[in-house]
């Protein structure tokens, strides 16, 4: 029989175990993370996290993502100000995408605009 009760985290670090198992990461040990702002449902940006990642997610109440390219983790908002507020977390069917419901303080984008979708609308029909 499978629990729907909520968890706490494991207080040894990490996700906790039932979580952990539900996760499908890539070959390189990532999901794909999308932050969502919380009450309008604009799509904000889309990040990698590992379970460390998740994990600090979780219990921080902060986005933490892993860097592809700098090989470290890295807290939305550390550095710009521009902070992530977790509002809630699911998995999607597959456990293969995490999506991150948040409220975004400023710009989501590292170029300084609110979403990374919104520059470069492709065209339809083409």
């Amino acid at each position: 029989m499978t629990s729907t009760t909520p968890q706490p985290p494991d207080p040894r670090g990490g996700l906790v175990p039932a979580i952990a198992a539900r996760l499908k990461r890539g070959a390189d040990g990532l999901v794909p993370a999308i932050a969502q702002q919380y009450d309008t449902g604009e799509v904000l940006m889309l990040g990698w996290m590992d379970d460390e990642a998740l994990h600090r997610t979780l219990t921080t109440g902060r986005c933490t993502y892993w860097s592809r390219s700098r090989q470290a983790y890295w807290v939305k908002g550390d550095t710009s100000g521009h902070v992530q507020h977790v509002k809630s977390v699911a998995l999607d069917c597959d456990g293969d995408t995490v999506l991150v419901q948040v409220d975004q303080v400023g710009a989501a984008c590292h170029t300084g605009d609110r979403t990374c979708f919104d520059a470069d609308q492709l065209p339809l029909g083409q």
